[in-house]
């Protein structure tokens, strides 16, 4: 294995196959190299923002819960253990 990595980082640049030439950046991908340097903080934000909202959801969840749980022992027949 070492060897093999030896001789193919001692093989002149003109002996490699066509296939491994360098080619020029696209546009599309320096669009995209160029908004994933712009946009990083905003994720950041953006996954925070995503965060806080499962956390408001979860807490409506449980606010929901709650006044079901109350309605049901309201409409209850019967001595009230609320």
């Amino acid at each position: 294995m070492q060897a093999a990595t030896v001789r193919a980082a001692s093989t002149p640049p003109s002996a490699l196959p066509a296939t491994l030439s360098v080619r020029p950046p696209s546009v599309t991908g320096a669009l995209r190299a160029l908004e994933g340097l712009l946009l990083r903080g905003g994720q950041r934000t953006a996954r925070r923002n995503a965060w806080t909202a499962v956390l408001e959801d979860r807490r409506r969840a449980k606010d929901r819960r709650e006044a079901q749980h109350v309605l049901e022992a309201v409409a209850a027949p019967g001595p009230q253990a609320t």
